[in-house]
């Protein structure tokens, strides 16, 4: 157990003022890691089931072995080791328009860490997911796994928006096998809009709410999953 409160980076960023800090949780009685943007919360180390649920569904849906994999979002890194735990992922991009984030993990600061960086098939770059699933294909994915926007109508950038819509996920389509899974998470229920724009794109797709306990609440929140093949 560490002091009550521990600032481990602060740094500014063309979004904002970034944090990473560790506290004592006292309601659950053992140390967390949250990150703040500004004023705003954007993760927790306390909640990180629906980020695992976002790997597991969107490798669930996907065929055969020797997967390449891209991360959008890197965060505190549970949807990428998660992914990692299968055995058919053979290598696994991550992009994180924050160099301040890769560092964190590159610095082994979060707990999963030496997980993440340790693994061969693990390859980390700075960039911007948005602005490449605007471009050119290359090599093309197995499976897209995203967590960035808060949802697809509430975006961390305003120059996110485009891919929320049927022609931006039909650029990013483009960067799939043919087979290929793209999954997301949101922080809001199933947005039926959204699942409509993804059905024009997509054979099949679902939304898969995640629930689980909130100790800060005593009750149960709620994340969804969306995954499209």
């Amino acid at each position: 157990m560490t002091a009550w409160l521990e600032e481990l980076d602060w740094q500014q960023t063309p979004m904002g003022e970034l944090t990473l800090r560790r506290r004592l949780e006292p309601v659950v009685g053992y140390d967390i890691y949250e990150v703040k943007l500004g004023d705003e919360y954007l993760m927790s180390s306390l909640f990180t089931l629906a980020e695992e649920e976002l790997a597991r569904l969107g490798l669930d849906a996907a065929a055969g072995t020797g997967l390449n994999v891209l991360v959008g979002g890197l965060g505190l890194g549970y949807t990428a080791v998660t992914a990692l735990d299968d055995p058919r992922v053979a290598s696994m991009t991550v992009v994180d328009a924050l160099p301040a984030v890769l560092d964190w993990h590159e610095r082994l600061l979060l707990p999963v860490s030496s997980r993440l960086v340790g693994d061969p098939r693990t390859k980390l770059v700075v960039g911007d997911f948005f602005a490449w699933m605007r471009g050119e294909p290359g090599e093309p994915f197995d499976a897209i796994l995203l967590d960035v926007d808060h949802s697809p109508r509430h975006q961390l950038n305003p120059a996110h928006a485009d891919l929320y819509t049927v022609e931006g996920l039909q650029r990013l389509a483009a960067h799939l096998k043919r087979d290929g899974v793209f999954a997301m998470w949101s922080d809001d229920p199933p947005d039926d809009e959204f699942l409509g724009d993804l059905e024009r794109v997509f054979g099949g797709v679902r939304a898969q709410v995640v629930r689980f306990d909130n100790p800060l609440t005593g009750g149960v929140s709620s994340n969804t999953v969306y995954v499209a093949q």
